[in-house]
């Protein structure tokens, strides 16, 4: 590999927090991993939305509370405006009311800032690629929101079968596709199918959404 091919494949990242003094130190120490390459580092939601206009952007990790506009309408908007942009939610409020507005605003991961180096990029890496990452503190939290607040049934697709519905209900749990397999005692190929059918038929996008939905319809 080229050493030009080798900087195209990094991950574009924009780092965004209102703090400086999180806000650059985080940066430059993403910016020493491996295959990430932090492009921007932003103040507010109006910085994030310029930096990755001028892009290509691939990931922004996205502070909550943020002056100008925060950090919940920044994700809608990159959501309308840059669907192929993920966002990592990095933040000290652990809420559910939070954590919900960020995945209803199309937050792909959710990390407190408890969470050390190498949890955050490997979230960074899992939403570029599509999947999602919630931390256990915002998987526990999601779970005592529903237990809390809990909805009947009836907001997912008729045609959605038992064992699709047993996989949402999983992935609601915060479980990933290997222990997902392992309880229902099947393989990750025939788990991967039921998650691409069943997103299908329910219009889910990520897995941040099926986890939404899930808590929604009362399966978590």
């Amino acid at each position: 590999m080229s050493e030009q091919t080798e900087i195209q494949a990094k991950l574009r990242v924009v780092v965004a927090d209102d703090q400086a003094a999180v806000r650059e130190p985080l940066a430059a120490v993403l910016g020493l991993s491996e295959g990430i390459d932090v492009v921007a580092a932003a103040a507010d939601g109006t910085e994030v939305l310029t930096a990755v206009a001028a892009g290509p952007v691939d990931v922004v990790l996205m502070d909550l509370r943020m002056p100008v506009m925060d950090g919940i309408e920044t994700t809608r908007r990159l959501s309308e405006e840059h669907p192929e942009v993920a966002v990592v939610v990095l933040t000290t409020f652990a809420d559910g009311e939070s954590i919900l507005a960020a995945l209803s605003a199309g937050a792909r991961g959710y990390l407190t800032k408890n969470a050390g180096r190498k949890d955050i990029t490997r979230a960074i890496r899992a939403a570029a690629a599509g999947q999602s990452v919630l931390d256990r503190e915002v998987q526990d939290r999601l779970l005592a929101t529903a237990r809390a607040k809990p909805q009947a049934p009836g907001q997912l697709p008729e045609d959605m079968t038992p064992r699709e519905r047993e996989v949402l209900t999983l992935i609601g749990q915060g479980l990933p596709n290997r222990a997902i397999a392992e309880s229902m005692f099947i393989s990750e190929a025939t788990v991967k199918t039921h998650i691409n059918n069943l997103f299908a038929k329910a219009g889910i996008r990520d897995r941040a959404d099926a986890v939404r939905r899930a808590i929604a319809a009362g399966l978590a």
